[in-house]
Formats: C-alpha cells, structure tokens, sequence
C-alpha cells in the first residue's frame, strides 16, 4: 500500500556545511509527516552512507526513519580531481539539474526543498510543476549581500566577472557585518577562469532564489536583526538542530569519534578548549605547530580535531607523534567528532573554529564564547558578528608573513576563557536562541509556516 504521506525532495549543496543542516531540516520534516528524499552526488552519499554504517555498528544503510538517501552523479569524470574546484563547479554547474529533472521525475515528488546554492535545478523543478522551496545554510547577510552584486558592480566594487577592483571591506547596512571584497563567495584560488566560472554559478543560483515560494535560513531574528529588517522575505528557522536528545545522525562525511564524549565526561564543567576547523580548512606544516604548541602552552584540557588531510603535507610524523605524546594527559585528539554534542558539553569553556555558519550557530545555541579563526568566503563576515556585533568572542591576528603564532593561540584562547563579559553576552545570545525556538517563538511560528506551505 502506498504511502500517503507528503514527499518532498531534498538537495543539498555536494559539501558538509551544506549537507549537515538540509539533514538536520529533513529530520525535523519527517517529525512533521513528510517523507524525505534526500539526493547527494554519488561521492558525497557513499562518504555519508560510510559513516552511517560506522555509527550503527555495520547497519544503516541508504535509508533513515523517513529519509530515503539517494545519489545522483556529479558531472565528474572518472579519474577528475575533485579538489580542482574550477572543474568541479563547472561539472555541477552543467550536469546535476539535468539528473535532478529525472529523478524529480522518477520519485513523483510535489516539493524540491533546495540548497540556495543548488539554485541551477530550480527551474528544472518548475518545468516539471514541482514546487520550490530554497534553503539557505548560511547567514541572511550572505545571501542579502549577494543579492546586491549588481549594485556592487554598478558601484565599482566589482567588474562584471566578479573580479574584485577595490581593495578591503564595504558595508551592506549598518549593523550587517562588512563584507570583503577578496572573500565573496565566488573568491576560489586559482587561475582567473576558475573565479569567473564560481561567479557565473553564484550569479544564476542567486537569480534563482527568485523562483522559490519561500526562502528560509538556519538562522534567528534576534541575531541578524538588521539583515532581516533589509530583507524581510528570508524567514529564519533556526537555529536548526535534528532533534533536542542530539542522537539523530546528521549526514557526517567522516566517521565520529565518539569516545571524545567520556573523555568530556571526566572533565570539569567549563575547562575544556574545544578546536575545529570544519570540512575544508588546510593549514600549512608551520601554522598546525604553531597551534599545536600554543594547545600545549595553554596547560589546559583541550579537545582537537584533526582531519586527515588538515595540514598540506611536510609535517614530520615523529614530530606529531612526540607531540601527542607529551599532551596526553591533557589532550585528546579525533580525527571527527559529534560537533553538535560536544558544544552542547558541560565541559566545554571556548570553541577555536574557522567560523563557518553550522559552526557559529552551533556555537551560539550553546552559549559557547568562540576564538574565531576564519579561513575563506563568508567565515570573514562570521567573525564580524562574533566579535563586533554579538561581542561573544575574540580573533586571533596573524603576524606580517600571515602566521598566527603559539603566543597569540595562548592569549587570545586565555582571553576569552576569563572574560566575563564575553560569557554573559553569549549566554544573553544563547537564550535569545532558545526563546526563538519556542512554542511562541519567531523561529518556531515561521518554521510551521514552512510546514504548513509544504503541506499545500
């Protein structure tokens, strides 16, 4: 017998930050009667169906309460370097809406809940009457920002491939972070063809934003008040989480260490720095022991994740080994951990991140000061709402040849940890947060809103 339950299609943008809160969404869609299919490109899904298998013992599977995983190819040919990001963008840009038609197709389904970024199916799903609803993963500023690109070539900020003719940061509004024209979200290093294909992309998903019926962002009024008052049509619904107990799996691309949460467990409420740069961060041999000898300076419990390919090679493997060593009873190290749970750990007094938006509210809804540590595109502009408009914590200053050095680490991470101010004001953040997810809540009202449209 046939399910009579709504479906809806779900595609994230093929990367963690994308895929972890369109998961968390879906989660929260099946707890409301939909029943979900959720299409990553093939490499993305086996790496999720990996960890899955992993965190359920060998079961998983390509199915969760609800969710039905499926892959669609990515435009890549067998034996293309998918870190080439130019080739990979362009793979994307020229393949997937034309392999998300036939599945949408295949699967019958009455609503694409998309990925801004994946705006390019957007009007393969109206050519096929299927209606659609945009996700945003990121802050509403990024979105309002690119929104406004036309006004910034007009204004010479720009040239009309996207390449930046000014130097330094401008101002959407007041009391919207800056944004910086070398760190916009087309900004990919490389040849210059590499930025004009990532502008060209970023120019047509933003466009089709303009076909989506509602646009709603992980994110919640009180912390982007500004942006929401300019750009009143992006709903925030966050901050999105799975589900309160922080046991449903969120689409990880690695396995998780889970033993990092006893570990947490032996700690003291609020003594643990907790350091982790996301998906994509790479640092240099120099800077990764730099920050390894200021974790070790600090003399305090630390929590690090190093992702197998978090330094760009060079680094001595005795070196490393020694290191670990010597932090050993002071330090843990994992290669990828339960994020959602450790910043929602007792224990945990300061999370060092890169600033990525999953990150950010992470951090936020937990009340977590954080040293921020930006790495490219939209991370900037995160850090800007961190430590000059919520005041929830600091950033550390890279010396003149762009190397932040053990001694700021040490600082800047004791700076954060002792000042009270800091704490407070993101405990003040963290309950806005909680008030907004509320029964009487903005982000509650507005996420059943949602609901209610995809219901139509």
């Amino acid at each position: 017998m046939a399910s009579t339950k709504p479906r809806i299609m779900v595609l994230p943008f093929p990367a963690q930050g994308h895929v972890t809160p369109l998961m968390e969404l879906s989660h929260r869609l099946v707890q409301h009667g939909f029943e979900v299919t959720f299409v990553c490109t093939e490499p993305i899904h086996a790496l999720v169906v990996d960890a899955l298998r992993h965190a359920t013992g060998g079961g998983g599977g390509d199915a969760l309460d609800g969710i039905r995983l499926v892959s669609v190819p990515d435009g890549m040919a067998e034996g293309d370097d998918r870190r080439d990001l130019c080739k990979f963008l362009d793979g994307i840009s020229r393949r997937i809406p034309g392999y998300v038609e036939e599945l949408m197709r295949e699967t019958n389904v009455k609503w694409l809940v998309g990925d801004g970024n994946m705006g390019m199916c957007f009007e393969a799903a109206k050519k096929l009457g299927v209606r659609v609803a945009c996700v945003w993963p990121a802050s509403a500023a990024g979105l309002g920002t690119l929104r406004r690109v036309p006004q910034l070539i007009e204004d010479g900020f720009f040239d009309d491939k996207g390449i930046p003719r000014r130097r330094g940061a401008f101002e959407v509004a007041p009391n919207m972070p800056p944004m910086y024209t070398s760190h916009m979200p087309w900004s990919i290093d490389g040849a210059p063809e590499g930025q004009q294909v990532s502008f060209r992309l970023v120019s047509r998903n933003t466009q089709a934003t303009s076909l989506a019926e509602i646009i709603v962002c992980n994110s919640f009024l009180d912390a982007e008040t500004a942006a929401f008052e300019l750009f009143p049509d992006i709903v925030p619904i966050g901050p999105l989480y799975a589900d309160s107990e922080l046991r449903k799996p969120v689409g990880q691309l690695l396995p998780e260490d889970t033993a990092c949460l006893k570990w947490l467990d032996s700690h003291p409420d609020r003594s643990v720095v907790y350091v982790a740069f996301g998906s994509f961060t790479i640092f240099d041999p120099r800077q990764f022991r730099e920050l390894a000898e200021g974790l070790e300076l600090i003399g305090r419990p630390f929590l690090w994740v190093v992702r197998p390919d978090f330094t760009s090679g060079g680094l001595s493997k005795l070196w490393f080994d020694e290191f670990q060593d010597r932090v050993s009873v002071n330090g843990m190290i994992v290669s990828w951990c339960p994020q959602q749970q450790v910043l929602a750990h007792r224990a945990v007094a300061c999370f060092v991140s890169h600033c990525g938006w999953n990150s950010t509210m992470e951090g936020v809804r937990n009340g977590v000061p954080i040293l921020c540590w930006p790495y490219f595109v939209d991370q900037f502009a995160n850090r800007s709402y961190i430590c000059d408009i919520w005041r929830t914590g600091l950033a550390v200053t890279p010396g003149e040849d762009g190397v932040v050095t053990k001694e700021e680490v040490t600082t800047k991470m004791q700076q954060v940890m002792t000042d009270e101010g800091i704490a407070e004001r993101a405990q003040i953040l963290k309950d806005s947060a909680d008030r907004s997810l509320r029964e009487d809540g903005s982000s509650c009202k507005n996420f059943k809103r949602f609901v209610d449209l995809l219901r139509e």
